[in-house]
């Protein structure tokens, strides 16, 4: 776990340079916004979180894969994870945000990626 980054990740670079590419500006993890968003584009009220798909239990083959070692406390942790998450992307939606999370599976298809950030920016 300690070498698990908790910023600046591949994922979280993936992302940061397909949004370069479209000539969008952002900032990166807003400590006074609820959760601390991975990216953070103030003019559309848009914050992303960028998850790894184990780490916040996604329905995908990798984040549906369960912890072989201290599989009590990882389910638990995973648990609290997804509501965490859920918590602060309600906090923020009251504060007049969009939050959107862009899951570690979606980055292996680069063209994929790209339009739906698009999406997410039109």
């Amino acid at each position: 776990m300690r070498k698990v980054p908790g910023k600046g990740s591949s994922a979280e670079i993936k992302v940061r340079k397909a949004l370069t590419a479209l000539g969008i500006r952002y900032r990166l993890h807003r400590k006074d916004l609820p959760g601390s968003p991975d990216v953070v584009m103030p003019g559309r009220r848009l914050a992303l979180f960028v998850h790894g798909c184990f780490w916040h239990g996604h329905d995908c083959r990798r984040g549906d894969r369960p912890p072989k070692a201290n599989a009590d406390y990882w389910s638990a942790k995973i648990g609290r994870n997804r509501a965490r998450d859920v918590r602060v992307q309600d906090e923020l939606r009251a504060l007049g945000w969009r939050p959107e999370v862009i899951w570690e599976c979606e980055l292996k298809d680069a063209a994929a990626l790209k339009v739906r950030l698009e999406g997410l920016l039109a």
